[in-house]
């Protein structure tokens, strides 16, 4: 008995020792121990392919040495899309592990480094450094990086060996990440074609009927009752052509006529042919004779182009970075459109009060107009801010927007040109005629100038609490001087311009998911459509109205595309200086997030660009009729109102899986369905402004 109490005891005993193991194991793989920043776990975790990533699998050997957590090392990684940041801990493998896989983004260039855990201990090789591993890696790619342990053959026994890396080793050969975009690019191109063609067929269908009936021989087939022919007919005398002579009109009854200094009778005319010049012998001959009003169809295409590729863009690109918003500084194809929008609303401006002028419609009416356009504005951006299938919290509502942008953009701006807005071209024929588009504004130039002068102001000479003055970076990571201790900017995204929304709008108030989040790590929420960015897109307004002056103030095609490309060149070469034409270390970056003035000259330089090629191509010579993009400019806000609201609901997007060619088609038919719209509304002529 006293045998088997002892055999219960041992067993019992090791059951508490097994116990024991087993929980300091789970222990050793809790996600987080040992770990800052990523908590990252401590071991070989099982990765799945994904989109815009690549696989790195690391297998790390010491030859007879037995596994051994003083030769452990660590994987650290950072994009080069984080600027200034600090590599950050991935992945810890123990000596003689099996292979460890890790996912690794793939959009821009990767910086790597293996770097042991304890380097009093183990040596750190040249190879293992940040300069011999970094590299832009492939989409799809699996790659090996192989790290050997070489034991110290010199008997010093405080540092055992050296850690030595290979470079990196591609095993398979992806397949062009890029290929959607081609097949996409060959589709729009054939079926482009294909309309072109018809619509030529479709002309000409009456000339080849003409050319089938018409013939010698066929004439019967039009007329069986003619017979005789031509030539056999005698030929009647011509009728005199009558003298060119004005048609009188009769005078209303009751009033005057009035006389001539020359005594002549000119009553009988009315002012209206006298004051247009006569382009027909007869003006009975045409209908209206009267010059009518202008309408390039440039304009709207220019705006249908911008809001058809904020439709792409807004649904995701098909999942490529460069249609995405940049991440900070730089610039990708999204952050074109809404500038250009901002631009295109300021050159139709200029038409919209000539006509409002012309009509001789009093200042505090036309005041009321703007007033009310931009409270529709804001309003209907709330109404997009709130969209979704839950309830809106009130306490959690954004209060900026795109569409508060552009409320609070007009109101400034056409307030403003309203005192100086003209319907006489007065400089035509003075010395500084040639630029009278600008002379004639020379007030409304300074006042534009006294809102960038002002950004400028804030942005850099605001001390903001914490921050310092001057910042503009996107805080979290960036200048932190490692993983293990914070940035001093870590809670300043956005400057000056990031303080002021957090002060008057609140935390709870403004967007919560800025583009720099997921690379910077940042804490702190950030609108790229605050109030400090505001001052900047009313300069870019008044840019796109000076386009407009231009259209108003110069008819010749030849002189409003000089001055457009002029305009063009000359504010993309300020905004280069500005920035020191780089991405990030100017004096004043490429921000989209922040609204800067190098972003904003910038893309008012493209504007004018892309709108005297428009002009070019679509007014002048008439080798484009604009579509597809004009039809959706005669509608921009409803088609924008509308593809926020129906973003996620069927037939426009769906559950789609997450690669690119099933996300680019998916964005592609969403993008297609709002032109579509735009069509449809347009050839039952419907036209719906604010």
């Amino acid at each position: 008995m006293a045998g088997r109490g002892r055999m219960k005891l041992c067993i019992l005993q090791v059951l508490y020792i097994l116990t024991l193991w087993h929980s300091s194991q789970a222990q050793g793989h809790v996600p987080g121990h040992g770990l800052v920043k990523e908590e990252i776990p401590i071991q070989c975790p099982n990765v799945d392919d994904k989109m815009n990533n690549a696989r790195i699998s690391i297998l790390y050997t010491s030859g007879v040495l037995n596994q051994n957590p003083d030769y452990s090392v660590a994987l650290l990684y950072q994009t080069e899309e984080c600027y200034k940041c600090p590599l950050v801990e991935r992945l810890v493998i123990l000596n003689n592990s099996t292979s460890c896989n890790i996912l690794i983004d793939s959009r821009w260039n990767s910086r790597l480094e293996i770097r042991p855990l304890h380097e009093e201990t183990v040596k750190q090789d040249p190879s293992c450094k940040e300069d011999k591993l970094s590299e832009k890696l492939h989409e799809n790619g699996t790659y090996d990086l192989y790290v050997t342990f070489t034991p110290n053959d010199t008997g010093d026994k405080t540092v055992p060996g050296t850690v030595k890396c290979r470079h990196l080793i591609l095993e398979n050969m992806p397949a062009d990440s890029y290929i959607p975009i081609y097949v996409a690019i060959g589709c729009i191109a054939g079926v482009s074609i294909l309309i072109t063609l018809g619509k030529l067929l479709y002309k000409k269908r009456w000339y080849c009927l003409n050319r089938l009936f018409m013939t010698t021989g066929n004439e019967s087939l039009i007329n069986p009752k003619k017979s005789d022919s031509i030539d056999d007919r005698p030929s009647a005398p011509l009728k005199p052509t009558p003298r060119a002579t004005l048609r009188q009109r009769k005078p209303p009854k009751k009033q005057k006529q009035s006389v001539s200094n020359s005594g002549g009778d000119l009553g009988a005319y009315t002012s209206e042919d006298l004051g247009v010049m006569q382009t027909t012998i007869n003006p009975a001959d045409e209908q209206d004779s009267r010059p009518k009003k202008e309408r390039l169809k440039s304009l709207d295409t220019f705006r249908g182009i911008s809001i058809i590729v904020m439709i792409f863009v807004n649904y995701g690109g098909g999942g490529y970075w460069f249609f995405r918003h940049s991440r900070w500084n730089g610039l990708t194809f999204a952050d074109l459109v809404f500038p250009w929008f901002i631009w295109i609303m300021g050159t139709a401006m200029a038409y919209s009060f000539t006509g409002m002028l012309r009509r001789v419609t009093p200042k505090h009416k036309i005041f009321w107009k703007i007033f009310k356009r931009s409270c529709i504005l804001f309003v209907l951006g709330l109404l997009v801010n709130t969209g979704g299938c839950d309830p809106t919290r009130l306490t959690h509502l954004r209060i900026p927007g795109v569409l508060q942008r552009f409320a609070g953009t007009y109101l400034v701006v056409a307030s403003i040109h309203m005192f100086f807005a003209k319907t006489v071209d007065v400089s035509m024929y003075t010395y500084w005629g040639f630029i009278r588009d600008i002379v004639d504004f020379w007030l409304e130039w300074i006042l534009h100038i006294v809102f960038v002068t002002v950004h400028i102001i804030i942005t850099f000479a605001l001390d903001v609490p914490g921050c310092g003055k001057g910042y503009i970076g996107p805080g979290g990571l960036h200048e932190a001087v490692n993983s293990t201790e914070a940035s001093v900017y870590q809670n300043c995204t956005g400057g000056a311009a990031g303080y002021i929304d957090r002060q008057v709008f609140g935390d709870d108030h403004i967007y919560q998911s800025p583009t720099c989040k997921p690379i910077y790590k940042t804490t702190v929420p950030y609108d790229p459509e605050g109030l400090l960015g505001t001052l900047n897109s009313v300069f870019m307004c008044y840019l796109g109205l000076q386009a407009g002056k231009i259209l108003m103030t110069f008819k010749e095609p030849s002189a409003r595309v000089k001055r457009f490309l002029i305009w063009g060149l000359f504010l993309c070469l300020i905004a280069g200086a500005l920035c020191g034409f780089k991405k990030d270390g100017g004096t004043i970056p490429l921000n989209k997030n922040l609204w800067s003035l190098s972003f904003v000259l910038c893309m008012a330089g493209f504007a004018f660009v892309l709108l005297a090629f428009c002009y070019v191509t679509i007014d002048v010579y008439k080798v484009w009729s604009g579509a597809p993009f004009y039809f959706p400019g005669m509608n921009p806000i409803v088609l924008y109102m509308g593809h926020e609201v129906l973003h996620r609901h069927f037939p426009i997007s769906w559950e789609a899986s997450q690669y690119h060619y099933s996300l680019l088609s998916m964005d592609l038919w969403g993008t297609v369905f709002w032109v579509l719209v735009g069509l449809v509304l347009y050839k039952k002529r419907i036209f719906i402004t604010v």
